[in-house]
């Protein structure tokens, strides 16, 4: 579908939408039920209002309808207040935008409107350093080349500034002119690439003739960039408000579930099902007291014949009563949690890069966990691994190397000879690497040349012709200038050959400016410029010093040159205008044209730019490697160059047991062969050696074609893998794979490149680099350095998972127990379905009483971070799960319903005789639950601070001065109740024999548990107590070390063969 857009006509202004941007998600009226809607969405919501509204029936509800309306609707509050003020926050942005004032020409009168007034086919005028209101084409600029220049940081993370250029059409046209000009642009219907815009443009007589002019995205101004170094600039509105690329791209990520959610969704449905299962239990038996029992008790009061669903209402009481087995402040308090493990992240010190003054950040507070439970890591290098810090090091020119005596070219006194020689191959080299590009030169007010560039490579490049005396000193859109020894030469920029990652290459086509000549100048990888050179050009070696460039892990490009005869260029110049109009396949079409031309190349020699490794790249991918973590490397490079960097990075090692698989050939058959033999000898030997395997882009390509199981069984088995010449597809295609067999996986990048790979990981990790921060922008984590990412998962991950893994289970626990105590309660009301506590005590459970407490352990450590990253094995733990799954969940579901025992023996035994109330024995009951959760979270908090105490034994205090005061109103049923119990010493000796026998057995099988069979956790606890406080002997502390290493190998060793078998109880280990 077309979009035709016509400049300054009214009568079709008003056929697309105007500028108005709207990122709100709800408007004034809608935000009630909407936000209901969504909030119902959710089956455990939906579950609640269930029980809630059948507790409005008051035949079988057993207590008032409030102990489920108030938490369920406190909860509603809450959850939408979060989403009204986020939506307000972003109205208040949408409104600046909108207000924000712009130059609009109409008929050569320029006037200031809101920018949401601005419709399709309007001319906008802009200014220096004004923010792009919509997406423009560009017309005309205050430079007399037709360029300008643009930040497109805030669209696409890029830093560097890009530059635009006007079309050929309306270069020459003069500002009055460019005020009244009419015509049209036929552009496609809006989408989200900010890459590719494919249209044309015709200008109507009188201002210039009928000639269709094709478009790109060089001709664009878009939404949210900003006007840089440039006077003024106007251009025509193609799409405005929410159908500019900007607009067009925003949008919510598909929350992610991690791994912890997903067991607690199982936990929850195997809870749910054990409720369904006790209600119809209890209602049939209850049915059964009352047609043999109850209708003789005439105090009952039981009707001798009831309505036909009478049957009903016995197991409707009991499905109320034991609703409480899902706790229903569950989601609200992970929620909270997980907020604050984002917190942390964001505030830790550690993790912030002084050298680009960078913080780590947290864009996703859900799925801080999963950090902590990482099998594989999926990493880019260049600007993740290294620097990308690109440094010319050595050259080959003309079958003559440089640089190789001392490491840097620009000192080869060969090289310097050469240039000031006037050697034409040795000049022509450095013209290629000045011109071919999209650098930009940057004047100071002292005359001094600096470059802006989109590559790396390219300022690398740009930099050191200049050092060897050939600078580009000036660029426009049609013209560069080059300063050679002293004099200026100037050429004529005739068509520019984008590079794409297809073709791997990029050209230019200019004409010099002395002698009228055409030449070609390329350059890119080497399979893409060295099988084009001329017939008969010995091109070996070319070949050998890209080999030897790239052993020393250097980035190589190979540089190429030809002549062009004038009736050869326009006939081509003809065809590549013709693909360049096309609105159909003009990708392809210009790819075929380029193609045609960039043959019989005179190849001029090789360059090799050194990209060094970032600092603790190789400590951090050691660690994470010693912690059982799978660590990829996916670039783009050769695989020479990346087999180099992976062996610099401890990716790969030289060791007698490590072994490096290539997957390669030169056929599809000889390709999958290799496969099959690598996956034959890790089969047989993974055990025993550290295997690696290698492939590139083009052997990935079939074998996902032809043999994509026996890949994964491979990937599934191999600990390193070094995957070159990959494209962002392939890449996000590698992550695809280990999560389709199960694996958690990681991706981290710096680049654009990086982000299809990043979002389809189940984390994202982007790095804040100098390719900007379109990486970081779409990651759920960014952070300034590799190094970093050891604290991002051995620390915050790790403590996240056990600090969920308890928060979840605890909740479970808490709401078990008071169900638990009803459902024994049951057995002395005759099966009746009656509640043992009152309205108010079971919602003050649930909202005030037990909520407080457990969040004691966002703070909690289990064991020091010093610890942790001087035995990073230990994160086997929340790898395997062995503090969330279904094992440890029935460690505390024995124990919620031993507590239950405990409690209501106790206190029946102490309290149920005919001078006591039944309030006293509910209050009784209830005052042991709170003793019991309060040591519960006592013994399982291994780092004490202040705000643990005070919220564990502050809470411990408010429920007994809440219940004083309750007890002290006379129209409570507790009324004097608390009171008369306080002053008994018979209420004191219940709740310390309740907590006697509740945590002594649990604390001596866990005693015996950690004598006899310490967990690795249980001996670095030792470890640090022994370390910090009696300091025991040489020998002592020896054997403790000696017996913890010993511990975490067998730990690790066996961990990917039997992945997730290894649960113990929760009682042998606290969650911690």
């Amino acid at each position: 579908m077309k979009r035709f857009v016509y400049i300054n006509d009214d009568s079709c202004r008003h056929s697309y939408c105007d500028n108005r941007i709207s990122n709100t998600k709800y408007t004034l009226w809608n935000f009630f039920p909407k936000n209901l809607w969504e909030q119902f969405r959710r089956f455990m919501n939906q579950y609640f209002l269930l029980i809630a509204c059948l507790q409005l029936w008051s035949r079988i509800t057993p207590v008032s309808p409030a102990t489920t309306w108030g938490p369920l609707i406190i909860i509603f509050i809450v959850s939408a207040s979060k989403e009204a003020w986020d939506d307000y926050n972003r109205y208040l942005s949408d409104k600046k935008a909108n207000e924000r004032k712009v130059w609009l020409v109409k008929d050569g009168i320029r006037r200031q409107i809101k920018a949401q007034e601005i419709h399709v086919g309007d001319i906008v005028w802009l200014h220096e350093n004004d923010e792009i209101p919509c997406d423009l084409v560009l017309i005309g600029t205050s430079d007399p080349q037709g360029t300008c220049y643009v930040e497109t940081s805030a669209l696409d993370g890029e830093t560097d500034l890009k530059t635009r250029i006007v079309p050929s059409i309306s270069a020459n046209l003069s500002v009055e002119q460019l005020e009244k000009v009419k015509g049209v642009v036929e552009c496609p219907n809006p989408d989200n690439d900010i890459r590719r815009f494919d249209a044309n443009m015709r200008l109507f007589l009188p201002t210039i003739d009928n000639e269709k002019c094709p478009l790109t995205v060089n001709n664009t101004l878009l939404q949210s960039c900003y006007l840089r170094y440039t006077e003024w600039a106007c251009g025509i509105a193609v799409y405005t408000g929410n159908e500019t690329k900007s607009g067009m791209s925003r949008g919510t990520a598909e929350p992610k579930l991690t791994a912890a959610d997903a067991m607690i969704d199982k936990l929850t449905i195997a809870i749910f099902l054990l409720q369904i299962v006790a209600v119809l239990v209890l209602g049939y038996f209850g049915n059964i007291w009352k047609d043999t029992q109850g209708l003789k008790q005439w105090y009952l009061m039981y009707p001798v014949k009831g309505p036909w669903y009478d049957f009903l209402v016995i197991p409707l009481r009991f499905e109320l009563l034991c609703s409480i087995m899902i706790p229903i402040s569950i989601k609200v308090t992970l929620d909270l949690a997980k907020g604050v493990y984002a917190k942390f992240i964001d505030w830790d010190e550690q993790m912030f890069d002084w050298e680009t003054n960078t913080p780590a950040h947290s864009a996703n507070t859900a799925i801080s966990e999963d950090l902590g439970q990482v099998e594989y890591i999926l990493s880019d290098k260049t600007g993740t691994l290294t620097e990308n810090r690109m440094i010319f090091k050595q050259c080959c020119i003309s079958n003559t190397t440089y640089g190789n005596d001392n490491g840097d070219a620009l000192k080869d006194a060969r090289l310097l000879n050469a240039v000031s020689s006037d050697d034409p191959d040795v000049i022509k080299f450095l013209m290629v690497m000045a011109l071919c590009n999209t650098v930009v030169p940057v004047k100071s007010n002292d005359d001094t040349v600096s470059y802006k560039a989109q590559s790396q490579d390219e300022e690398a490049l740009v930099n050191a012709a200049s050092n060897l005396n050939v600078m580009l000193i000036s660029k426009d859109s049609s013209t560069a200038e080059i300063c050679f020894n002293g004099c200026k030469f100037r050429y004529e920029l005739l068509d520019i050959l984008e590079f794409t990652s297809d073709r791997k290459r990029m050209s230019v086509v200019v004409k010099d400016g002395r002698t009228g000549k055409i030449h070609l100048l390329s350059k890119g990888a080497d399979e893409a410029i060295l099988p084009r050179a001329y017939p008969g050009q010995q091109i070996q070696r070319y070949l050998e010093a890209v080999e030897m460039y790239s052993q020393l892990g250097l980035r190589t490009l190979c540089l190429g040159w030809r002549d062009l005869e004038e009736d050869e260029y326009k006939e081509w110049s003809k065809n590549f205008q013709e693909a360049s109009c096309s609105l159909d396949n003009r990708e392809s079409k210009i790819a075929e044209a380029c193609h045609s031309l960039e043959r019989d190349l005179y190849i001029l020699g090789v360059t090799a730019i050194e990209d060094r490794l970032q600092d603790g790249v190789p400590e951090t991918i050691k660690l994470l490697r010693n912690a059982g973590i799978n660590v990829w490397m996916l670039t783009g490079d050769k695989q020479n160059t990346a087999i180099q960097i992976g062996l610099l990075c401890n990716l790969l090692t030289s060791e007698p047991n490590s072994q490096l698989l290539s997957i390669s050939g030169k056929t599809e058959e000889d390709i999958l062969r290799s496969l099959d033999t690598a996956l034959l000898i890790t089969k047989n030997t993974c055990e025993t050696k550290d295997l690696a395997f290698v492939l590139d882009g083009w052997a990935l390509e079939i074998i996902l074609k032809h043999s994509k199981e026996s890949f994964t069984r491979l990937a599934m088995l191999s600990r390193t893998a070094i995957c070159c010449r990959m494209t962002p597809l392939q890449k996000a295609q590698l992550v695809a794979i280990l999560k389709s067999v199960g694996y958690l996986t990681l991706a981290i990048g710096d680049g654009g490149n990086d982000v299809r790979m990043i979002q389809e990981a189940n984390i994202g990790v982007g790095i804040s680099g100098r390719e900007g921060l379109q990486a970081a922008r779409a990651a759920d984590y960014s952070i300034g350095k590799f190094k970093f990412l050891k604290r991002l998962i051995l620390i915050h991950g790790r403590y996240s998972y056990n600090r969920t893994a308890f928060i979840s289970q605890y909740s479970f626990y808490k709401s078990l127990l008071i169900c638990f105590i009803q459902i024994l309660f049951a057995f002395l009301s005759g099966l009746s379905g009656t509640s043992l506590f009152n309205s108010i005590s079971l919602m003050a459970y649930n909202v005030f009483y037990t909520s407080l407490p457990v969040m004691t352990i966002i703070f909690d450590k289990d064991i020091s971070e010093t610890t942790v990253l001087q035995y990073p094995q230990i994160l086997h733990h929340s790898q395997a799960g062995r503090l969330l799954n279904p094992t440890t969940f029935c460690g505390w579901f024995g124990r919620s319903l031993y507590h239950a025992l405990v409690i209501f023996f106790i206190t029946v035994c102490a309290y149920a005789d005919e001078k006591s109330e039944m309030q006293e024995l509910s209050m009784v009951a209830l005052s042991g639950c709170i003793w019991l959760q309060a040591f519960v979270v006592t013994m399982d908090t291994n780092s004490f601070t202040y705000p643990q105490i005070i919220l564990i034994w502050g809470n411990f205090v408010a429920f007994y001065m809440i219940n004083l005061i309750l007890s002290a109103i006379p129209s409570l049923q507790i009324y004097t109740i608390m009171f008369c119990l306080c002053g008994q010493p018979s209420y004191w000796i219940t709740m310390a024999l309740t907590v006697a026998v509740g945590m002594g057995p649990v604390m001596a099988l866990r005693y015996f548990r950690n004598l006899y069979r310490p967990s690795a956790i249980n001996i670095l606890q030792q470890i640090e107590q022994s370390n910090g406080s009696i300091q025991p002997s040489r020998n002592v502390e020896s054997a403790a070390l000696k017996s913890a290493r010993t511990n975490l190998t067998n730990l690790l060793s066996g961990s990917r063969r039997k992945r997730g078998s290894y649960y113990q109880p929760l009682l042998s280990e606290p969650a911690r």
